[in-house]
């Protein structure tokens, strides 16, 4: 191993790598996202168009990612650079992408933090627990206390940092092998516990019964473009972390598995914590579209519907959210501090790995103060730039609903084209790549045209969302 190699790291075993890569893809996007995004766009078909969209989208993209970085070694500006100097811009946008969301996704990580604190306080009916109070409520109260919001994001900012601190085997891989295993038992308890609630039907109902209404006339357009950007940030695409984890992987380790292996299990994920959510809010008699307060008051709600034993499994959820949040956090910033280490070692220079972490400790506290003191949206008096309704939303559009799927786009235009079947050699070293013929078509023409719409639906919603033609499309 070259020196180098040694100062960047690298993971112990594939089982570490892939449970890393894994704890990256299933976060909030999964808990907080997808539910209330499937109850925004019909349920059922969400689901469907999703499933397809992570087959020929999603698994073409992972090997694309997960390949470039261990063929070259290096995190995404210098894996782009080395693939073709032309598209090295790519790499620049996906290592943007982690520090737009770290400015936002740190404070709903404190948020989860604190309510799981609280959940715990409640089962031994300690003062400083929820005690019944409203939900709404206390969620206002919550995200009303900027100092207290900057103090619990803070507190999770500095564990996400801990850990990547201590390196990618010994930081990232050791957590990782921990954590998503029991993520995965907390997230198959509290579904079942959910499913058996009173009225649960109804939710199971809305998420398999087939029903397609949402898709009708040009709402399909709507629900593609909902789960095209869902899909891009759950499986941490585009966002230079996959990238960066590749560049860590062992040459004989598969790649076609894992790349098969980490959309399986955080579409599992992802339906799992549908079934933690759906049949407890229709349970309640609640909305399926209630948008983000899904997590933070209607779930609560339901916690305290529960009786003696709602603290309990209200502490479970929010204890498996935040390990969620908490392996999405690690994945993110390491894709960025992966940019940074890199830059450093073409200098000459130590990895200054620790030095690294504190700059991207920095530039989250900068964007997070805005969310926070934003309220989430809360603050009318508070600037947003572009008209936009919330800091948070600035953010994600920014690296969600922008940059993550337009790096996809340009991804698939370079292997698809510009350097058809440069990746091949790579992944054939550790399997015989069965499904090169159907990755080397999607990145030909499904995936190019697919991200072309799913970007100009983004951009769109951005630019034009009170024009005539958009809305009559959209609505």
């Amino acid at each position: 191993m070259s020196k180098k190699s040694s100062q960047r790291g690298s993971f112990n075993s594939n089982f570490g790598f892939l449970m890393a890569a894994v704890g990256s893809a299933v976060g909030l996007g999964n808990i907080w996202g997808f539910p209330y995004k499937m109850g925004m766009n019909g349920g059922f078909a969400f689901i469907i168009i999703y499933i397809a969209m992570a087959i020929f989208l999603g698994y073409p993209l992972m090997i694309g990612e997960i390949a470039l970085g261990r063929k070259t070694g290096k995190s995404a500006i210098d894996a782009y650079r080395d693939c073709d100097p032309r598209f090295t811009f790519n790499g620049v946008f996906e290592t943007i992408v982690p520090f737009l969301l770290l400015c936002f996704y740190c404070v709903l990580g404190g948020l989860v933090m604190k309510y799981m604190i609280v959940n715990f306080g409640d089962i031994f009916h300690a003062s400083w627990g929820v005690n019944g109070t409203d939900p709404s409520k206390y969620f206002g109260n919550s995200i009303g206390h900027v100092g207290v919001d900057l103090a619990w994001m803070f507190g999770f900012l500095i564990i996400t940092a801990v850990i990547i601190m201590g390196g990618v085997s010994s930081g990232i891989e050791k957590f990782s092998k921990v954590a998503m295993p029991a993520l995965y038992l907390l997230l198959l308890i509290t579904a079942i516990r959910c499913c058996t609630l009173k009225g649960a039907v109804g939710g199971l109902k809305f998420m398999f019964k087939p029903d397609f209404s949402a898709l009708a006339g040009t709402g399909w357009l709507k629900v593609m473009a909902a789960a095209g950007s869902q899909l891009f940030f759950s499986l941490s695409l585009a966002s230079g972390c996959l990238i960066a984890f590749g560049s860590y992987m062992q040459k004989e380790d598969d790649i076609q598995k894992s790349a098969f292996m980490i959309p399986l299990l955080d579409t599992i994920a992802a339906l799992a914590a549908g079934l933690c959510v759906m049949p407890a809010v229709f349970a309640e008699g609640l909305k399926p579209a209630g948008g983000p307060g899904l997590l933070f008051v209607s779930l609560q709600y339901v916690f305290q519907k529960m009786g003696a034993g709602g603290a309990v499994f209200g502490f479970i959820f929010y204890l498996l959210v935040f390990i969620a949040a908490l392996s999405s956090s690690i994945g993110m910033m390491e894709g960025g501090v992966a940019a940074l280490i890199d830059s450093r070692l073409k200098r000459g220079k130590s990895s200054g790995r620790t030095g690294m972490v504190l700059l991207a400790i920095c530039t989250t506290c900068i964007g997070a103060f805005l969310v926070a003191y934003d309220q989430l949206g809360g603050n009318t008096h508070f600037w947003k730039p572009f008209g936009m309704g919330s800091w948070l939303d600035v953010f994600d559009l920014g690296a969600e609903g922008i940059l993550m799927p337009l790096g996809g786009l340009i991804m698939a235009v370079l292997f698809g084209w510009v350097h058809y079947g440069y990746l091949d050699d790579e992944v054939q070293i550790g399997s015989n790549y069965g499904s090169r013929k159907f990755v080397n078509f999607c990145f030909r023409w499904i995936c190019p045209i697919v991200m072309a719409f799913i970007v100009f639906v983004q951009i769109s919603s951005f630019f034009f969302s009170k024009t005539g033609w958009y809305m009559a499309l959209f609505g």
